[in-house]
C-alpha cells in the first residue's frame, strides 16, 4: 500500500484524500490473472502518510484495455487501479485532474520545458507533445525519424491517483522500447518531496542499478524505464528460492551510500542516534494527524479505546528509550537505506533475465516512497510481517500471525541476505556481478544469523507501531464520507490489528514500565522460536 512521509493535514483537500483512498483501494483490485504486472512504478508518495494499508503505490500494475492511437474522442476516466493491500477485486474509474504542479528539475536528468494535460491523452496534440519530450530527453530507441505522432500508442495504466500513469510504445517501429509516462497530479506535490523522490530514483538506478531508470523530466512529470515483469503474490514470499532472492536484493539495497541517495541528508550521526530514523520520525510526526482523525465524531468510541493514542505515545517513548539502551549495551542493527515497505505487491519478477546475471536479479523492487534511513533489522522485520498479510483475501486488513516465517524460513532469508551484504554495487553496469560475497565459515554465518534474528525481534514492534498510526491517518476519508459509502479497506481495523501486534510484542520483549493488561496469545516473535 503506498506510503512515504506522511500524514496529511486536515487542510488537505477532500478530493485529494478521496482520490488517494480510491487509489490505495484499487491497487489491490487485480484481474483474475493478478500476476500480470508489467510496469515498475517508482516512488509515488514519498512523504505522504496517507498511504493505504498498503502503502505501496507501486504494486503490481496491470494495464487497462483502454489505449489511444490518437483518433478516439477525449475521455476523462483513468483505468482501474490495482494493488492496494486492502481489497480483493474491485476496479475504480478515476478522473484525470490537471492543474498547477511545481516544476522540478534534478541535476543529472534531462528536462523538457513542456507540460502535458493527462485528460488529453487520446488527442493527436498530446501525442505530438509527448514525442517532443521523448526526443528532448534522448529517450533510448525513440530518436527514429519514422516515429510519428499517429504511430505512438498510449495506454493508461491501472494504479495511481496521485499521478496519471501510461505505457507508451510504438509497435510499428521495431526495436522501440516501451516506456512509462508519469504525469503528476495537481495536489501530489503537497505531500511528496519531488526533488527527494527524483534524486533517490536517479541515484539508485544510475549508480546501483536498483529500481527503474528515470530517462528525464518535463514540466509536470517524468519518463521512466518499463520492466516486463509479473508481481509477486502472497504465496511467492513463502517460496524458499524466491525468499532467498528477496533477501539478496534487500542486502544490495542496504549497501547503498545513505549520503549519496538521501536528498539533503542529515548528518550521519543523527541516524546513529536515532533522531532521523524513519521508524521513529514517522510515528511521531503522524501522531497529531491520527489524533485529529480519532477526534472526528464518526470515529467509534470502541475504536478510540482500543487504539488509545495517549497510551500508545507513552508506550512508544518507553520502547524507543529501552531499545536505544539495549543497542548501546549489546549491539545495534546497521543503519542503512531502507525500503520500509517490501510487501509482495512492491516486488516484481522479470519475465526474462539478462545473460550472466545472478538469479536473484529477477526480483525488482519498486515504490520507494517510504524509503529512508532505518535499521536494517526494521526493514527485515517489516518484510516478515508482510508474510502474514493477504491483501487479496476475505479480510485484507487483518494480519495472520500464524503465517509469520518460521525459524527455518527466517534462516533461509538471513543466509541469502548475509552472503550478499558485501556485493560491490557501485561497480560499472558492464562489470560482472558477483553472485555473492566471499563465503563465511559455517560457524561465523550461524553467529551472524543469530545476531540478525535478535535485532529483527527487537525492531519488530516498530513496524507494527508505525503502520498502526499510518492506518489511523488513512481512515480519515471513510470517516468523513457523508454519503455513507462502504469503504473498500478497513483502515481502522488494520490500525487496531497492528496496534495489538505492537503491544503484544512489547510484552514479549519485556519492555519495562508498560501498562499491564490481560495477556493475549504470544505472537510468532516469541523467543522460543529460535533459529536452528
Amino acid at each position: 500500500m503506498s506510503k512515504t512521509s506522511k500524514p496529511q493535514s486536515r487542510s488537505s483537500s477532500s478530493l485529494y484524500r478521496k482520490l488517494l483512498c480510491l487509489f490505495r483501494q484499487a491497487r489491490l483490485a487485480t484481474r483474475p490473472d493478478q500476476n500480470t504486472m508489467p510496469p515498475t512504478i517508482g516512488p509515488e508518495l514519498a512523504s505522504d502518510p496517507t498511504l493505504s494499508p498498503y502503502r505501496s503505490t507501486g504494486v503490481a500494475f496491470t494495464s487497462s484495455s483502454t489505449s489511444s492511437s490518437h483518433t478516439l474522442p477525449d475521455n476523462n476516466h483513468a483505468g482501474s487501479l490495482c494493488s492496494s493491500p486492502a481489497y480483493s477485486s474491485s476496479s475504480v474509474s478515476i478522473l484525470f485532474r490537471d492543474g498547477d504542479v511545481d516544476v522540478v528539475r534534478v541535476e543529472g536528468l534531462r528536462h523538457a520545458p513542456i507540460r502535458l494535460e493527462a485528460r488529453r491523452y487520446k488527442s493527436p496534440a498530446f501525442a505530438a507533445q509527448l514525442l517532443d519530450i521523448l526526443h528532448s530527453i534522448h529517450t533510448p530507441s525513440w530518436s527514429e525519424r519514422q516515429i510519428t505522432p499517429d504511430l505512438v500508442n498510449i495506454q493508461k495504466v491501472s494504479g495511481s491517483l496521485t499521478n496519471a500513469v501510461f505505457f507508451v510504445s510504438c509497435p510499428s517501429v521495431p526495436k522501440t522500447r516501451t516506456v512509462l509516462l508519469r504525469i503528476y497530479g495537481p495536489s501530489s506535490g503537497n505531500f511528496i518531496s519531488r526533488p527527494h523522490e527524483l534524486h533517490t530514483l536517479h541515484v539508485l538506478s544510475s549508480k546501483y542499478h536498483i529500481g527503474p531508470r528515470v530517462y528525464g523530466t518535463f514540466e509536470n512529470g517524468r519518463v521512466e524505464e518499463y520492466f516486463d515483469s509479473t508481481a509477486l503474490t502472497a504465496s511467492d514470499l513463502r517460496d524458499p528460492e524466491v525468499s532467498s532472492w528477496i533477501g539478496a536484493r534487500m542486502a544490495e539495497l542496504h549497501g547503498v551510500d545513505i549520503d549519496a541517495v538521501v536528498y539533503d541528508a542529515e548528518p550521519s550521526d543523527a541516524f546513529e542516534r536515532g533522531d532521523q530514523l524513519a521508524a521513529f520520525k514517522n510515528a511521531k510526526s503522524w501522531l497529531p494527524s491520527a489524533r485529529d482523525v480519532l477526534a472526528l465524531p464518526t470515529a467509534p468510541a470502541k475504536v478510540r479505546g482500543n487504539l488509545d493514542l495517549d497510551r500508545f505515545e507513552r508506550e512508544w517513548d518507553l520502547y524507543s528509550l529501552w531499545l536505544h539502551q539495549k543497542e548501546k549495551s549489546e549491539s545495534a542493527s546497521r543503519r542503512v537505506f531502507s525500503h520500509n515497505d517490501t510487501q509482495y505487491g512492491n516486488l516484481l519478477r522479470l519475465r526474462t533475465l539478462k545473460p550472466g546475471q545472478p538469479a536473484h536479479r529477477q526480483i525488482i523492487v519498486v515504490d520507494f516512497e517510504y524509503a529512508s534511513p532505518n535499521p536494517a533489522a526494521f526493514d527485515i522485520a517489516n518484510h516478515f510481517h508482510e508474510w502474514t498479510a493477504n491483501y487479496h483475501g476475505a479480510t485484507p486488513h487483518l494480519l495472520d500471525p500464524a503465517r509469520y516465517p518460521s525459524a527455518d524460513e527466517r534462516a533461509n532469508f538471513y543466509r541469502a541476505y548475509l552472503t550478499h551484504t558485501d556485493c560491490h554495487l557501485d561497480a560499472p553496469a558492464s562489470a560482472p556481478v558477483p553472485a555473492a560475497a566471499p563465503d563465511l565459515s559455517a560457524a561465523a554465518l550461524a553467529a551472524e544469523m543469530a545476531t540478525l534474528d535478535g535485532h529483527v525481534r527487537l525492531w519488530s514492534p516498530a513496524s507494527h507501531g508505525m503502520w498502526a498510526i499510518w492506518g489511523v491517518v488513512q481512515a480519515r476519508e471513510a470517516l468523513e464520507d457523508t454519503e455513507g459509502g462502504e469503504p473498500e479497506f478497513d483502515y481502522l481495523g488494520y490500525a487496531q490489528c497492528r496496534m495489538a501486534g505492537f503491544r503484544r510484542e512489547l510484552r514479549a520483549l519485556g519492555v519495562p514500565g508498560l501498562e499491564l493488561e490481560s495477556e493475549s496469545e504470544p505472537g510468532p516473535e516469541s523467543a522460543s522460536d529460535a533459529l536452528p
